[in-house]
C-alpha cells in the first residue's frame, strides 16, 4: 500500500502547477490548507456514515477519496509519505502506546459488596470518588 500512496503523492504533486480549471488536484491545492483540511474531514465523515450504513462498495470508494485528500493535505503541508511511514515504524506494534487501553482496576471483595448495595447507576470507581464520600 505504501508504494501506491507514494505513487499517488508523486502524481498529485506533479499536478499542482496544472490548470485549476481542468485539474481537481491543482484547484484543491490552490484553495489553501484550510479548504483541503475541510475536504479531508468531509470525506472522513462520509466513510463513517457508509460504515454505519453497511455499504461495502461505498466504503471502498469513499476510503479512496479520503486517502487522496490526505495525500493532498500532505502535499500542502510539505510532508512526504516516507515521513509518515517512519513515524508508524517508530510507534509500538499494534497501535500507539498513548492509545492503549488503561489497566483495569482490580476490585476487591470489600468494594464488590459496596457495589452490590449501591443503587443502579450510582456506582463509582474508587479512583473517581471524592475522599470521604459514600458509595451510595
Amino acid at each position: 500500500m505504501g508504494d501506491s500512496i507514494t505513487r499517488l503523492y508523486r502524481t498529485a504533486k506533479a499536478c499542482r502547477h496544472d490548470d485549476p480549471s481542468t485539474s481537481r488536484t491543482a484547484r484543491l491545492l490552490r484553495s489553501g490548507r484550510g479548504k483541503i483540511a475541510k475536504k479531508f474531514a468531509e470525506e472522513a465523515i462520509e466513510v463513517v456514515i457508509d460504515t454505519v450504513q453497511g455499504g461495502r462498495d461505498a466504503i471502498v470508494k469513499k476510503s479512496a477519496d479520503l486517502i487522496y485528500n490526505l495525500v493532498v493535505l500532505w502535499i500542502s503541508a510539505d510532508i512526504h509519505p516516507d515521513v509518515v511511514w517512519k513515524e508508524l515504524e517508530r510507534q509500538p506494534q499494534l497501535g500507539f502506546a498513548r492509545n492503549q487501553p488503561k489497566k483495569l482496576v482490580r476490585v476487591g471483595r470489600k468494594n464488590a459488596s459496596r457495589r452490590a448495595r449501591a443503587a443502579p447507576g450510582s456506582v463509582r470507581s474508587p479512583q473517581s470518588r471524592p475522599r470521604g464520600s459514600r458509595w451510595n
